[in-house]
């Protein structure tokens, strides 16, 4: 089996080495440095990660990740570069879609920003991730949204109600369901309330 984690990681950790500690990047408020810092808490400090889950610890995990964001920029991206410890138990299934989503938030939030060519395998691995999302992105859509990537299938979510054609690429889907619809590569039809809805929706799960 092709594992993708490693790569997207490794991708992103030279994109920061590149652009600095201070460059934007898609996720509000955040530079670099706080996404490489977020990266680093989340693979290694298991007592401060559960914080970006669960609310009420979420003020420990500021104050941790802040501390992290302290150290040297050169340190820090090391640190994203680095294998997670736990890596035997399983990080293709826990970070393959992290690592490409933040891969893409850094490269898509640089001027003149254009998709790239993805590695062979990856939206086809991506794929079973957006039928999992669409369900939990769109239930509160009172619409029925038939969410469709050419080649890979369709699936359909929402609360029932007119019809919305959601049509992309797995990785382009994954990132519009993601929060990132300004961002994403995507054809969204149905009726102009519903859609423009669906643009402005802060998804996230």
């Amino acid at each position: 089996m092709t594992q993708f984690a490693p790569t997207e990681r490794a991708a992103l950790a030279d994109l920061m080495s590149e652009l600095g500690p201070d460059a934007p990047t898609l996720c509000e408020g955040w530079t670099t440095r706080d996404l490489a810092a977020h990266l680093v808490v989340r693979s290694t400090r298991p007592d401060a990660a559960a914080g970006i889950a669960i609310k009420g610890l979420a003020e420990h995990t500021k104050r941790v990740q802040d501390q992290v964001a302290g150290q040297d920029w050169a340190r820090l991206v090391a640190k994203v570069r680095r294998k997670p410890w736990w890596a035997g138990l399983g990080e293709e299934a826990v970070n393959r879609t992290e690592y490409f989503i933040h891969h893409e938030d850094v490269r898509r939030a640089q001027p003149g920003w254009q998709p790239r060519e993805l590695p062979a395998g990856l939206d086809a691995a991506l794929w079973p991730r957006v039928r999992t999302i669409a369900k939990l992105a769109l239930r509160r859509t009172p619409a029925s949204v038939t969410v469709t990537a050419p080649g890979f299938g369709s699936v359909t979510a929402g609360r029932g109600g007119p019809e919305v054609d959601l049509l992309g690429a797995p990785s382009e889907l994954l990132l519009f369901l993601s929060g990132r619809q300004a961002h994403a590569v995507v054809e969204l039809a149905g009726p102009a309330a519903l859609t423009d809805r669906m643009r402005a929706a802060r998804y996230g799960v």
